[in-house]
């Protein structure tokens, strides 16, 4: 079973250098295209779920993020995590919350990271110099994960739709009328 991650106490911590922070703070920023105050909240919640869950950059899928967004700061969560929607350990369960859950599949650890009310109204220049001063700890509440790991990504032979016979992964096509149909044919024969 997978357990949380309250107790900072437990958390192994990362030591990672000013040097090695602006190094990734640059190459977050060059993949993202510029910086702003969305980027740094993703950038200071992966630099808090590598602190709290000991994780390092995933290569494969050992390392999960659900975020409950599709802002900026999940280009940060990319590029120090490697959490992809390619590799599927990056998935999205959209509600508008600047929130991230981060599970380690190695160790069964897991963490919910919510994003902190600012103390009053500011510039988008004031929001983006707030948070970089931030630390990630003053920045987010840990809390328990509610969303479930998802397994681990398949993969899908491919076979060709019997109407626009386009290579389509076997998971999604349905059979009708005789023929193996991708979703968007058989979507557009049954009218919807």
């Amino acid at each position: 079973h997978f357990h949380n991650v309250l107790c900072l106490s437990e958390a192994k911590g990362m030591d990672i250098t000013m040097d090695d922070e602006k190094a990734l703070w640059k190459k977050c920023a060059e993949f993202h295209g510029h910086e702003c105050g969305g980027l740094t909240i993703g950038y200071k919640a992966a630099l808090y779920a590598k602190e709290l869950l000991d994780l390092d950059f995933s290569e494969d899928e050992q390392v999960v993020c659900i975020s409950e967004n599709d802002a900026c700061g999940v280009d940060a969560i990319q590029v120090i995590l490697g959490c992809s929607v390619g590799k599927g350990n990056l998935l999205f369960h959209i509600c508008g919350k600047q929130a991230f859950s981060f599970y380690d599949r190695g160790s069964g650890r897991y963490v919910r990271l919510v994003l902190k009310e600012k103390p009053r109204e500011m510039t988008k220049a004031e929001s983006f110099a707030y948070y970089q001063a931030c630390e990630p700890r003053e920045m987010f509440d840990v809390k328990e994960t509610f969303l479930a790991l998802p397994r681990k990504a398949e993969i899908f032979g491919s076979a060709r739709c019997g109407c626009c016979g386009e290579m389509t992964g076997e998971k999604w096509l349905r059979e009708a009328g005789g023929k193996k149909l991708c979703p968007d044919c058989l979507a557009r024969l049954s009218g919807k």
